[in-house]
């Protein structure tokens, strides 16, 4: 099956709420690859990079976050891979 890659801006009070290491929880468990990082204006934005299974999967945990995290928003884009090789957060 061929992997597709997202980048996924997710809106909402997500900053301060343990948004970006609980993304990286999820996304080893799913064996997704990719990057996370913190937005100037407050969102959170995902480069993800998985089979089509794994990525519904992993953009349905998006539309919730982490339990203190109030998403209000998900904006997706679909890009060309990156072939990353693993998930980092980026600081």
């Amino acid at each position: 099956m061929a992997k597709i890659h997202k980048e996924i801006t997710v809106k909402g009070r997500v900053q301060g709420v343990c948004f970006r290491a609980s993304t990286k929880h999820m996304a080893d468990k799913l064996g997704i690859a990719g990057q996370v990082r913190n937005l100037p204006d407050g969102s959170v934005w995902i480069a993800a990079e998985s089979e089509e299974p794994a990525m519904e999967t992993f953009i349905a945990w998006c539309r919730q976050g982490p339990p203190q995290a109030q998403v209000t928003g998900l904006q997706l884009i679909e890009a060309p891979l990156q072939y990353y090789k693993g998930f980092e957060v980026v600081r």
